[in-house]
């Protein structure tokens, strides 16, 4: 694997990637993770990606190497940073892979560049309804030590699912750079709008989402507590949707195998 760091703005610390192969060679399958995550949490999946195909997998700004990167924010903000840097490294076409907030920056990655991008893959995506667990996601923000990791965690697997020691460690890791908790914190802040306890996400317009016409799966889990598997529901006719039993937000870990085959079909399709 090639760690690389890019940036067009040399002030800022440049967005952190891990790619494998030559994305410049074609379109590379790039992976954008959720809240709080890192580039590692596809460490697996891209990893299967990249026996076919180039991969690139972001710290999106403000989270773990990109933690005081360009772009910290909004998934607007952060969409705009991700095509800034895909231009730096000479990257014209991409297939999307994204996560919870990261499955929001994809997709405006794909309306304002639609040309760019050959297919999307969108597990749980933000921005698709207007209600979101903000509490949960507050808590998992301040979560410092491994048993508050933990039991923010388990609100966010489905209720059947372990999770390892491995996974708990590396989320305490990634929380104990300087100023990462309150980067969280800002964040989670413009991920919704509202006062107390009535606060909502932003929505993308399903108009919007009508314009797309490279090939869209959205996966969801029916345990899911952070958004609501019936966002599924709302889709676009020409969307494929992909849910899943006994499952809750984490698809990536959860559903590692079913992400692997539905995103090489993705590829497949999106040519």
């Amino acid at each position: 694997m090639t760690v690389e760091k890019t940036g067009a703005d040399q002030s800022e610390t440049p967005l952190f990637a891990a790619t494998e192969g030559d994305p410049t060679a074609r379109a590379p399958v790039v992976f954008l993770h959720g809240f709080g995550g890192s580039a590692g949490v596809w460490t697996e999946v891209a990893a299967a990606i990249a026996v076919e195909h180039p991969t690139v997998a972001y710290d999106l700004p403000g989270h773990a190497r990109s933690l005081k990167a360009a772009g910290i924010g909004g998934a607007g903000r952060m969409a705009k940073a991700i095509a800034v840097d895909l231009d730096s490294r000479g990257i014209a076409g991409v297939h999307l892979v994204g996560h919870s907030m990261g499955g929001a920056v994809a997709t405006l990655l794909a309306l304002r560049d639609p040309d760019r991008v050959a297919s999307l893959t969108l597990l749980a995506p933000g921005g698709f309804g207007s209600e979101i667990n903000h509490r949960l996601l507050q808590r998992y923000a301040q979560a410092a030590n491994a048993h508050a990791i933990r039991l923010a965690l388990e609100e966010m697997y489905g209720w059947n699912r372990p999770i390892s020691d491995a996974t708990v460690e590396a989320y305490v890791a990634l929380r104990a750079q300087p100023g990462a908790i309150e980067t969280l914190l800002a964040i989670h802040d413009t991920m919704t709008t509202g006062t107390g306890l009535d606060r909502r996400q932003g929505m993308i317009a399903r108009a919007d989402l009508e314009t797309l016409t490279m090939p869209v799966k959205v996966l969801w889990g029916t345990q899911d507590r952070v958004l609501p598997t019936r966002q599924a529901h709302r889709l676009p006719p020409l969307f494929a949707a992909h849910v899943f039993e006994d499952t809750g937000h984490m698809l990536v870990d959860e559903q590692q195998e079913a992400v692997i085959t539905l995103v090489r079909q993705s590829v497949k399709t999106g040519g």
